[in-house]
């Protein structure tokens, strides 16, 4: 008889935190020269929206750093799988006497010594048992059928929790027994690191700074079918970015994303905009009056680490921003320079080593990049 599986049994981890882990543990497998198939098949356990598929991709650019191999991955969403879509279609072989299974596409990976894959088993929980079933193989045996994954194949799957009230089935123990189960929680500290390093619009990251809350209001109870997640956020940042940086022009777009609510507020709080002094002014070391209001601060922070992102390789005109910075609050001015940090670890290096202006900043803070006071 199938059971819920018990959250608190596993462990419960940021999106970072579990990149990471994974990340260190296949790059030693890799490295050591040792068999992928050592490690167990991975579940990744979580609220619609928190992040799961974009931290698959994350682990695999996280080995592709630590190993120097290419990493593809094969996205799989199982939901939209029947059985027979993993096993292959049957046909008649050469002199008709047995049937044969055709390959299916998943199963076309590069074997060779250079690739790492990923075969990412999305919505595994939202899938029918018969094709539940099928994925026994895959995360046990690492084959369906007549089929078996190459050699240097990891396999993760990904799935709601029925107690999201979407679309998911409970998983049988035979096939939870055989998954290594982590479920993923939201940290907003998490997600602003990978959202600067991702470049995701500054008016995102600067209204999520100041209203952290805002991330993420999925409710399990509710049957609204917008509302705030990491996702969702994502996606109106692709539409500040590339459709209107104007909240007003956009507005209705957004709120058809994370809710009417939460959209009057990102518009609202957007407004302080209008305060700002010319960010490209300051990078050019011109004097720039600094209105000191919590929610415009927060605003000129994100706007200059986006300036900063752009122009990282400057390191005159990221100098003159870090002079800046010793204006500011400190709070706020070492809240900046963390961002900076964000922006990438041979960026923060850089301006460590490198920008005369840091050694002013530290002064000024009493705070190391590294968070060490």
């Amino acid at each position: 008889m199938n059971s819920e599986i018990k959250l608190n049994e596993m462990s419960n981890l940021t999106i970072n935190e579990i990149v990471e882990l994974l990340g260190d543990s296949y790059s030693t497998l890799i490295n050591n020269g040792k068999d992928i198939s050592l490690f167990p098949s991975v579940m990744l356990w979580g609220q619609p929206g928190i992040g799961k598929s974009q931290g698959v991709r994350q682990i695999a650019k996280a080995i592709e750093d630590k190993t120097g191999k290419e990493v593809r991955v094969t996205d799989v969403r199982l939901l939209l799988f029947n059985p027979i879509d993993l096993r292959g279609i049957p046909v008649a072989n050469e002199d008709r006497t047995l049937a044969v299974w055709l390959k299916p596409k998943i199963f076309q990976m590069d074997p060779s010594n250079k690739v790492v894959n990923i075969l990412f088993l999305d919505e595994i929980s939202a899938a029918p048992a018969s094709v539940q079933a099928a994925a026994y193989q895959i995360t046990l045996d690492r084959t369906v059928g007549e089929h078996k994954l190459p050699d240097n194949t990891i396999v993760i799957a990904a799935g709601n929790r029925v107690t999201d009230k979407s679309v998911a089935i409970k998983m049988p123990k035979a096939l939870a027994n055989r998954l290594l189960h982590f479920d993923v929680k939201s940290d907003f500290d998490a997600w602003k690191c990978w959202a600067i390093k991702a470049g995701v619009n500054k008016k995102v990251v600067g209204y999520l700074s100041f209203s952290n809350h805002s991330l993420n209001r999925f409710d399990a109870s509710r049957d609204d079918l917008a509302f705030a997640t990491p996702r969702s956020w994502e996606m109106v940042s692709n539409i500040l970015s590339n459709v209107s940086d104007n909240v007003d022009v956009v507005f209705d777009l957004i709120a058809g994303l994370i809710g009417r609510g939460a959209a009057v507020e990102f518009r609202s709080w957007s407004k302080v905009y209008s305060k700002l002094p010319n960010i490209k002014d300051i990078f050019d070391g011109k004097n720039a009056t600094i209105v000191n209001e919590p929610s415009v601060l927060y605003a000129l922070c994100s706007s200059m680490t986006a300036y900063a992102r752009d122009h990282q390789d400057d390191l005159y005109r990221i100098g003159n921003s870090i002079r800046f910075a010793c204006r500011l609050p400190k709070d706020f001015s070492s809240m900046l320079l963390k961002e900076y940090q964000s922006i990438g670890k041979d960026f923060a290096v850089n301006i460590m080593q490198n920008c005369a202006e840091f050694n002013d900043w530290i002064r000024y803070t009493g705070v190391i990049l590294n968070g060490i006071k």
